[in-house]
């Protein structure tokens, strides 16, 4: 595990971002492509009903992983600066604050739902015939979030401490873990859900397991650090715990984004075209989470560099930084709009039958539906990057306006005025609303800084 320190402070930032973006994307889109080949194995092997099954149980790990990269980010921010001040002790201790945050706000949600399975599969919105099915998986899956807790945690900290590959390979050992043992215990063995739930906990453990194994032993700054058990520790920990949650805050919108995204759009789909166009936008919605860790990784692979150089009062080097990921979002941007426009019978025929009428209402929606992924990573993009600056309520604005305040009235209102196209093109709208918010408001306040600089050299 040794490697060599990347230097944030004197590194040419083209070349600094290079080296976080390439590891970081791959490790992300591996993520993804663990959450695309379970759902075709349970398509293949299980049915609709275990493919329906897991949906329900979506929102449950959206809400776990936007705590724990709510904690990640703020704890990544708050540690950069630190280190850029030279605080060490200061910085560890805010990863391992963060650490038994995420262990204890896992932990008892985590407990009540273990010992009340079907209350909560009926909570999430099971029906009587699917509640059998999802409480099996919940019972194999819950012990699961901890882990995914303290992977979001994790993989922040080796990043920072210099270590990105590592940070790769963590995430393409659990998608690796995650598609063998799912294939096993799916086909061979037959034990359905208990199956598929029970290879994405034991793959989140490897790779929580890994970090952690990596803070405490074989990390280079950012190791685990001690913590008081005494009142005013107890005091200052807190405080810690709270910063990091109001800088990180957005990732967790983020998260409730995807959800709101989910929720609002199964039911537009199925009001328009029934149980077919909610399958088609589920469809949909696999892949979408690739799209996200593409935003996700080219915001995370500028945090650490703009949070170190902002610490340090090196302005260009920041806005040099933010010129580089931005570039880089628009750029991936197009080739995955390009990919859902030229090859969506490809990218349907994956899970279901090409000819069936789900598939052919997906295959019609997605070169609509694409036209959004060049706003949605750009988005993600400056909310990251307001996040790293410490400008969280910035951050919070633009996360709420794409997840709620956009996205929820463009879902009702395009249908209505566009009939089904309408419905695939909310998404789009919303983010370029956002956008447009963004730089008006960026405007408004490059003018006042232009009119405050005036007014001090006139006196």
């Amino acid at each position: 595990m040794k490697r060599n320190a990347i230097d944030l402070g004197t590194l040419d930032v083209c070349t600094l971002f290079r080296k976080y973006f390439i590891p970081t994307l791959f490790g992300m889109l591996s993520i993804s492509a663990v959450t695309a080949v379970d759902g075709i194995l349970v398509g293949h092997g299980i049915g609709s009903d275990g493919i329906a099954a897991i949906n329900i149980c979506i929102p449950l790990l959206m809400l776990f992983t936007g705590i724990g990269l709510m904690a990640g980010v703020g704890s990544s921010v708050v540690a950069s600066i630190q280190l850029s001040k030279g605080k060490l002790e200061a910085a560890r201790l805010n990863v391992t604050q963060a650490l038994l945050f995420v262990t204890i706000a896992a932990i008892v949600p985590s407990a009540l739902m273990m010992a009340y399975p079907s209350a909560t599969a009926r909570f999430l919105g099971a029906s009587e015939h699917l509640t059998p099915m999802v409480r099996e998986y919940l019972l194999w899956f819950i012990p699961s979030l901890i882990f995914q807790m303290w992977c979001s945690v994790c993989l922040f900290m080796i990043r920072l401490d210099g270590a990105p590959k590592l940070a790769m390979m963590c995430n393409i050992i659990a998608a690796i873990i995650t598609v063998i043992l799912g294939w096993l215990f799916i086909f061979p063995l037959g034990w359905g859900l208990t199956g598929a739930a029970f290879a994405a906990t034991i793959a989140l453990f490897a790779s929580g397991a890994t970090g952690l194994i990596y803070l405490w032993i074989f990390a280079h700054k950012l190791r685990l650090y001690p913590i008081k058990w005494s009142i005013r520790s107890f005091r200052f920990s807190l405080l810690n715990i709270v910063c990091q949650c109001r800088i990180g805050s957005s990732a967790l919108l983020t998260e409730a984004t995807l959800a709101t995204l989910m929720f609002v759009g199964n039911h537009t789909l199925m009001k328009y075209l029934g149980d077919n166009g909610v399958g088609a936008f589920g469809i949909a919605c696999y892949y979408l989470p690739f799209v996200f860790m593409v935003g996700n990784a080219i915001a995370q692979s500028a945090q650490p560099i703009i949070s170190y150089n902002f610490g340090l009062g090196e302005k260009k080097r920041v806005a040099d930084t933010k010129r580089i990921a931005l570039f880089t979002s628009v750029v991936c941007g197009i080739v995955t709009t390009a990919a859902f426009i030229l090859f969506p019978h490809i990218l349907v025929g994956l899970f279901v039958n090409p000819d069936s009428t789900a598939a052919l209402i997906a295959i019609e929606g997605f070169p609509y539906f694409s036209l959004a992924f060049v706003f949605f990573i750009i988005n993600l993009m400056l909310i990251g990057y307001y996040q790293s600056v410490e400008n969280v309520k910035l951050a919070n604005l633009f996360a709420l306006l794409r997840g709620f305040v956009f996205l929820i009235p463009c879902f009702i209102l395009l249908p209505e005025a566009m009939g089904t196209n309408g419905a695939w093109l909310a998404l789009c709208l919303s983010e370029m609303l956002t956008i447009l918010t963004v730089a008006v408001l960026f405007i408004l306040r490059k003018k006042k800084t232009l009119l405050h600089q005036t007014g001090e050299e006139c006196s």
